[in-house]
């Protein structure tokens, strides 16, 4: 992977004073949240006036006062009458801004800064609490520049772990010819970033090839997405790409082998319900949006199969109008329509369900296209920036039936559990990760509440939140309200 020498440029300085500085580290700084609620994401009874004591990057001890020893040493923050929960994650995201990247004039503008916009949606998201994001589907060398600075501690933003492409897609460009005005030199450096050896390419190779080539690709990421089924509306037909196979079973049972012998989850995207269940079938991990089956009701026995599997399912919902929460009070849904009554039978029948949005940031410009009335989550401009898109989805799945419980740990635990991260992350437990919140607002009491966040911690840090993001592109004042010329 190359680095751009203009962005590396710009770190050349604070990593030579991040050098000096771990040569005499400062010692650990001990402090303890005292006095308030803890719900520490396992799904049993808040514990009030609970401390929890955090060292360096990690929980040393948590409990109730009458269990648990403040050190003589420590900083005391007093957070009585508040709740202390853990940070948010989110399944999946799009640091790198689906649909910006298939606008010319945004990747033309921002070839060389893709880094640093993944950063800025990273700050964003932990500004608003989020502090573990996955992102599905991206530039890799971008994305991973941007993970590895948050990692090292260079910048900050949330926890950000990377799967590159959704493996068998064109990523941007779906032909060398889709843009005249594009050199296919431009068109093959993009795909290029996004695809690795994970393109169209794969999906006419035998299992045995398909088990090699995943085996070199899971290499370089941290998780795998592939698509199971093809994506958008229908090309020389009328059947929609999303209910066309892309891959075979036995080639998906590959893929998937290859993925998991690398250590790696594999998860979906999928738009049938035929497709959904080879994808349960062939040993995925999770899918994303599960629930979107297009015309096609969703099989009952995949469901039986998600239970028997501990099957993670992505939501992407948006919030219900009144008729819809109509259908759900009374148990009966719109024909022809699957997806809202999908939800319900997979939250009724206990398969766990993912806070996942496609949320990212979107090129101010982009947003005008799609206007106010614009699709959820990351999929246009209304309510699709990070931050704001995880709240519209937990209220959406409050529209569904679920518990606030239910809801919190669709954005803490089972996250953790389904990318198989729960030893650091996903609860508040000691030697885990300190990535917490500190809320003004009982959450089990009103999901909503989960917006009124006081205090942000990650990895045992509390977060300047009005700082960031520390450098706004997209969300600039210039990108925002540009004059006669846009220069950024």
């Amino acid at each position: 992977m190359q680095v751009n020498k203009k962005r590396a440029s710009l770190y050349f300085l604070p990593a030579l004073l991040g050098m000096s500085m771990l040569s005499s580290p400062a010692p650990a700084q001990v402090r303890a949240f005292v006095g308030g609620t803890i719900i520490d994401g396992n799904g049993g009874p808040p514990v009030p006036n609970g401390i929890l004591i955090v060292d360096g990057k990690t929980i040393k001890a948590i409990g109730a006062s009458n269990k648990v020893s403040v050190p003589s040493d420590a900083e005391r923050i007093d957070v009585s009458g508040k709740f202390i929960m853990p940070g948010i994650m989110d399944a999946n995201v799009h640091l790198i801004p689906w649909p910006s990247w298939t606008y010319i004039e945004f990747l033309a503008r921002y070839e060389d800064e893709l880094d640093l916009i993944a950063e800025e949606g990273a700050q964003l998201a932990l500004r608003n609490g989020v502090t573990t994001v996955f992102d599905s589907m991206g530039a890799a060398d971008a994305l991973i520049l941007a993970r590895d600075r948050i990692d090292r501690g260079e910048s900050e933003g949330a926890r950000i772990f990377v799967a590159s492409n959704i493996v068998g897609f064109r990523a941007v460009f779906t032909t060398m010819d889709s843009i005249k005005s594009a050199s296919k030199a431009f068109q093959a450096r993009i795909n290029s970033r996004f695809e690795l050896n994970g393109g169209p390419d794969l999906t006419q190779k035998s299992p045995e090839q398909i088990y090699e080539e995943m085996r070199n690709y899971a290499a370089q990421v941290d998780f795998v997405k592939y698509g199971a089924t093809g994506d958008g509306e229908q090309v020389n037909s009328e059947i929609g790409q999303g209910n066309i196979l892309r891959f075979s079973p036995e080639q998906q049972r590959a893929l998937v082998r290859a993925v998991h012998d690398a250590g790696k989850i594999s998860q979906t995207h999928q738009g049938s319900a035929e497709s959904l269940h080879i994808a349960v079938e062939v040993g995925n991990d999770m899918a994303q949006h599960c629930a979107h089956t297009g015309e096609s009701r969703m099989y009952e026995a995949t469901i039986q199969l998600m239970v028997e599997r501990h099957f993670y399912c992505g939501t992407q919902w948006g919030p219900l109008n009144e008729d819809e929460k109509r259908q759900v009070r009374e148990g009966r849904f719109a024909s022809g329509d699957y997806d809202l009554e999908n939800s319900i039978r997979l939250i009724k029948a206990g398969v766990p369900q993912l806070l996942s949005t496609d949320s990212g940031t979107i090129d101010p410009d982009v947003a005008k296209d799609f206007g106010p009335e614009g699709p959820w989550g990351g999929l246009g401009g209304r309510n699709a920036v990070i931050g704001e898109a995880q709240f519209i989805n937990m209220q959406a799945m409050q529209d569904r039936g679920m518990t606030p419980m239910m809801i919190l740990q669709a954005a803490t635990r089972n996250i953790a559990g389904a990318y198989k991260k729960l030893d650091t992350l996903g609860t508040l437990e000691p030697g885990k990760f300190a990535d917490l919140l500190v809320l003004d607002a009982d959450p089990l009491a009103d999901i909503a509440n989960m917006r009124k966040i006081s205090i942000v911690v990650k990895d045992g840090k509390t977060i300047d939140r009005d700082s960031l993001p520390r450098r706004p592109i997209l969300t600039s004042q210039e990108a925002m309200n540009p004059g006669p010329i846009r220069t950024k």
